[in-house]
């Protein structure tokens, strides 16, 4: 063909008698090869999605489904809540305890999910079997190298504090022969150790606790524990180091008042794997969800003690999404009406906390069922 008639060919006058028969024939066989292979490709990408569709199903029903040992041990966490002797006894029926103080205190160390007063109160207990637990219990703590008011700080955190005096005197007794054999020739004997270790617990009540009045001066507070060392005076300097510590920031004592995030998650409204899509990239991330007080929390693992995000739910909508809308089935999404973006927040790649950007935050279940559940529980 001359240039011409390339030209013509490409020009807007184009039609198929410029071409010769054979042209014609060539250009529709390559039509016909471009149809059959559009369609091929159509097909292929169907199949694709369809098998990674049915292979997250499977993947998300075989995750979601409830393990009768992980809700066995939920059980036993709340029998121990509301009676901590019963929940151990619970929890050693269905072996998932061993019958052994090891065993026992290192299940109250770890702590996951327990209500610390009920720790303390389990812990404190006279009977031969609590004592040996509690004795297993404080030697899972580590206080090498530390100074006295730091190590209590580690111990008392681990659990609250029972209100009898007999349970807090066998408590702190543990507490200075573990530190003693951590800490040897800090103090003379453990009677020292365990002494000062009461006088800083009343020193911090007497500092921060509103109701007393009379604060304690650094003065008074060495005049009250003159002689404890074996009838001899601790050197002041620390005395009044550890003075200045507890005046400068009081013991963190556990609440149970159902603000820390592992109460919330413990007794969730529900909880189970979703499809999240990304903000930005709209790429598709499986997390941990969990739906409680008023608020959705996602992990990345249903072991991580932190959640990725947090979505208060005040004033926000939920509603199905039609499958023709989403590149996946079972989808529903969370809205706040408008173009408003939804206060939430994320930890990012970097562990900061920042802001979500989400106008919309879009999720896929594993099935019809589940989608219309957590739509259910989150109205």
């Amino acid at each position: 063909m001359t240039s011409a008639m390339v030209e013509h060919k490409h020009g807007e006058g184009f039609s198929l008698e410029d071409l010769t028969p054979e042209e014609q024939q060539l250009l529709s066989t390559i039509r016909e090869k471009k149809r059959q292979l559009l369609e091929e490709i159509q097909e292929l990408k169907k199949e694709i999605d369809d098998v990674t569709t049915e292979l997250e199903g499977i993947d998300m029903v075989e995750e979601s489904k409830p393990d009768p040992k992980t809700k066995q041990i939920s059980i036993g966490k709340k029998k121990f809540n509301m009676d901590p002797k019963k929940g151990i006894e619970y929890l050693i029926e269905h072996s998932l305890l061993q019958d052994t103080a090891d065993d026992v205190a290192r299940f109250l160390f770890q702590g996951e999910g327990l209500n610390k007063t009920a720790i303390g109160d389990y812990l404190g207990e006279r009977n031969e079997f609590n004592v040996e637990v509690l004795k297993a219990f404080v030697t899972l703590h580590e206080f090498s190298d530390m100074i006295l008011v730091q190590a209590l700080r580690q111990f008392l955190w681990s659990f609250r504090l029972p209100g009898e005096a007999q349970k807090i005197d066998r408590m702190m007794e543990c507490f200075a022969e573990r530190y003693c054999d951590m800490n040897q020739g800090v103090f003379t004997s453990t009677d020292t150790c365990y002494v000062l270790s009461f006088a800083i617990i009343m020193l911090n009540t007497s500092l921060h606790n509103p109701s007393v009045k009379d604060k304690p001066t650094a003065e008074r507070f060495i005049q009250m524990n003159r002689g404890i060392n074996d009838g001899g005076d601790l050197p002041e300097d620390l005395l009044i180091s550890l003075y200045d510590n507890i005046k400068k920031e009081p013991f963190k004592i556990p609440e149970d008042d159902g603000n820390d995030l592992m109460h919330t998650f413990f007794n969730p409204v529900k909880e189970g794997w979703l499809w999240k899509q990304g903000g930005r990239y709209k790429n598709w991330k499986r997390r941990w969800f969990i739906l409680n007080d008023n608020c959705l929390y996602y992990f990345q693992y249903t072991t991580d003690k932190e959640p990725k995000g947090i979505i208060p739910l005040e004033n926000i909508q939920v509603r199905e999404v039609p499958q023709d809308k989403a590149n996946k089935p079972n989808c529903f999404e969370l809205y706040s009406g408008g173009n408003d973006i939804i206060k939430a927040c994320k930890v990012d790649g970097d562990g900061k906390v920042v802001e979500g950007r989400h106008t919309v935050y879009r999720m896929s279940a594993s099935n019809t069922e589940e989608k219309e559940e957590w739509i259910r529980c989150i109205k």
